[in-house]
């Protein structure tokens, strides 16, 4: 019997995209501006190349642009394709909501076992 490999992992969504934390580091570095590759690379401590990588795999799925200025090209966040993420995440408020107010429950609960005569 032969081993199947599983397929290796293609970057075409946003959330494949952003699953890698170098480009979630990116991606919260160029919320704040716009940079130049160099620039990315110096702040975040990766290598150029590495992040030029990077850069072209959050282009391809549109969450990052870029633009010519002089002999570079500065890149910017284009936050519009992380939607599907935010909307996909969002669903799980209540659950969190409802987690933290049991656990606020459950805590109330031991401090008044604690303190019968507060």
């Amino acid at each position: 019997m032969i081993a199947q490999v599983p397929p290796t992992a293609t970057t075409t969504d946003a959330f494949t995209a952003i699953a890698e934390p170098q480009r979630r580091r990116i991606l919260t570095l160029l919320k704040t501006s716009e940079m130049p590759v160099n620039d990315i690379a110096h702040v975040l401590g990766i290598r150029q190349p590495s992040v030029s990588k990077h850069l072209g795999v959050l282009k391809q799925v549109g969450l990052v642009y870029s633009r010519p200025h002089g002999k570079q090209r500065i890149y910017g966040l284009d936050a519009t394709a992380l939607r599907a993420v935010h909307e996909w995440t969002g669903g799980f408020a209540q659950f969190w909501q409802e987690s933290f107010e049991r656990l606020e429950r459950y805590a109330q609960q031991l401090e008044d076992e604690e303190n019968p005569n507060a």
